[in-house]
């Protein structure tokens, strides 16, 4: 199989897709422990990739989103984008909204501590 027909498949059939460097148990880089740390802490239900796994993984998701960096967060098939703007969105509610509109269960009193603890 193919990393394009791989990744496609993974986006299709699970609601939250993590594509990250290690496991969301056991995270390899600090930008991909902070969205699992923030998906985990508000209770969402994500399958992860681990791209360190698979070269090939690895350079696919980057061509198959055209986002050069990694974590990459996908919501219902949809690229959603990487650390900065998942973090970005955590703060400014945008995250609990596409969560949300989408059907994802999510703690929302979790998403509220997160804000507080960085307003």
């Amino acid at each position: 199989m193919s990393a394009e027909t791989q990744i496609k498949e993974t986006v299709t059939n699970n609601d939250v897709v993590l594509f990250m460097k290690g496991t969301k148990e056991m995270p390899q880089c600090g930008f991909s422990s902070r969205v699992a740390g923030v998906l985990n802490f508000m209770g969402v239900d994500f399958a992860d990739v681990n791209v360190l796994a698979d070269d090939e993984l690895r350079q696919g998701i980057k061509d198959y989103s055209d986002w050069p960096t990694i974590p990459q967060l996908y919501v219902k098939g949809e690229f959603v984008g990487g650390c900065d703007i998942v973090t970005e969105m955590t703060l400014s509610g945008e995250l609990d909204t596409l969560f949300a509109e989408n059907e994802v269960a999510f703690n929302k009193e979790a998403a509220d501590k997160i804000r507080e603890a960085n307003a």
